[in-house]
């Protein structure tokens, strides 16, 4: 655990958040600021700064493998959902924890730049 880390202290359950889904490894909680009717955030619980931190192979599956439980238990996992890791400042990554948003609820574009 990081000792300035919010994530951290949310996964450790020092900060209260709305958790949706944990187990020994993760942590799912609602995104407090959400950009979707369904954004939530897992975690991992150990601290690792953003997905190019040598984070381990099993550890990194078990965080992918927890969207499609998240997905399913938010009602989502049917209509379609999009998944985005934002990895350092200039991907906007504002909380140096890797996390993984996971949004949905409603019919979203297609994401392209605009030409």
């Amino acid at each position: 655990m990081a000792e300035d880390c919010i994530f951290c202290k949310i996964a450790a359950g020092e900060i209260p958040s709305t958790k949706v889904y944990e187990d020994d490894l993760v942590c799912a909680f609602e995104d407090l600021n959400p950009m979707m009717p369904v954004h939530v955030l897992i975690v991992p619980k150990e601290h690792h700064a953003n997905i190019g931190d040598n984070i381990p192979d099993a550890l990194m599956g078990h965080l992918f493998n927890s969207v499609k439980k998240v997905a399913e238990l938010k009602g989502i996992a049917e209509s379609g959902y999009r998944v985005i890791v934002n990895t350092g400042d200039d991907a906007c990554q504002t909380v140096h924890h890797v996390h993984v948003h996971v949004l949905g609820g409603a019919k979203m574009n297609d994401g392209s730049p605009a030409l």
